[in-house]
């Protein structure tokens, strides 16, 4: 079990903003997808991420100026990355260990997805129930 089979099933771009865009578009970006974090580039190139718990420090800091503060000035820097091949329990637990909830999902230099904790656990939890009902027909036939 990799990511890269997780986003195998998926199709469409990834939602992600830009260096330049303003907090508040962003934050109408996270609302409108149902999101809790974006990837941030510049260019094709990823250069950090911005989630509700940054939009939560960042309003705590500056009250509602933060809205109009530009992404590159508060956005997370060098987030955690992966790769397509790693495996699925290997990133759950590298997101465990560095208490985050998302994961930008690179293959050479370039963004190819984007994972989040609520993913991978939904898919562990397909793929058990999968085996336990092979696992119950096998001994029932």
């Amino acid at each position: 079990m990799t990511i890269g089979a997780i986003l195998q099933g998926r199709s469409g771009a990834v939602v992600a903003a830009r260096t330049d865009d303003l907090v508040r578009a962003v934050v109408d970006l996270l609302a409108q997808h149902r999101i809790g974090a974006v990837p941030v580039l510049d260019g094709d190139s990823l250069v950090g991420i911005f989630s509700e718990r940054d939009f939560v420090r960042l309003v705590a800091s500056y009250g509602p100026e933060a809205l109009d503060r530009r992404l590159d000035e508060v956005m997370t820097r060098s987030p955690v990355t992966c790769g397509p091949e790693m495996a699925v329990i290997g990133a759950l637990s590298q997101m465990t260990q560095k208490r985050i909830r998302h994961l930008p999902v690179v293959d050479g230099s370039g963004l190819v997805g984007f994972v989040s904790i609520g993913d991978l656990v939904k898919y562990r939890i397909d793929k058990i129930e999968a085996e336990a009902a092979a696992m119950r027909d096998y001994i029932a036939g």
